[in-house]
């Protein structure tokens, strides 16, 4: 199984990057941008695009990432224990903080403002936007955040496991 210990942490390492990235986007440029549009122009937009996030290109990275890091730190244990416990906690932290969040707050979130027709008058707009908006980016912050520190400890792995290599004699 430790043939498999690089070419899985990478793949670990790469899913880890792509739901930070997804997430970090949403911190630093979409939520901003909707904040600053006419709020039922960013409902409209918000409901939108959660009805399209859930496909083929998402689901990997969102669904597979605790897994694929499980898998990568079982594939590490006899190279690189170093490797396989920064994987190890990498999966937990996604899974609960990433992942986990998302099912729990920002999801119900999402589906509570779906449900939502897009109100007629701006002030009704502006009110559902901002009671909306301000919690989700706060849980949002988490998630990326939670998701940075996945990717800084699956990078960490794998640059351990690339210096548990070169330990080894040839």
């Amino acid at each position: 199984m430790s043939r498999f210990a690089l070419p899985a942490t990478l793949i670990a390492t790469l899913l880890s990057g792509a739901i930070f990235g997804f997430f970090y986007a949403w911190v630093c440029s979409t939520m901003w941008g909707l904040d600053a549009a006419d709020p039922r122009v960013a409902i409209a937009a918000m409901q939108a695009m959660n009805a399209s996030v859930r496909n083929m290109v998402f689901a990997p990275a969102f669904f597979a990432t605790p897994f694929v890091l499980g898998l990568a730190a079982l594939c590490c244990w006899r190279p690189s224990r170093r490797a396989a416990g920064l994987l190890a906690l990498a999966a937990v932290l996604y899974l609960g903080g990433g992942m986990g969040l998302t099912m729990a707050v920002n999801v119900p979130m999402n589906e509570a403002l779906a449900a939502l027709p897009v109100p007629e008058t701006p002030e009704a707009a502006r009110a559902i936007w901002q009671d909306y908006s301000q919690p989700w980016q706060m849980w949002n912050q988490i998630r990326a955040l939670v998701s940075g520190l996945t990717l800084a400890l699956a990078a960490l792995a794998l640059w351990s496991l690339g210096a548990a290599g070169q330990r080894r004699p040839a």
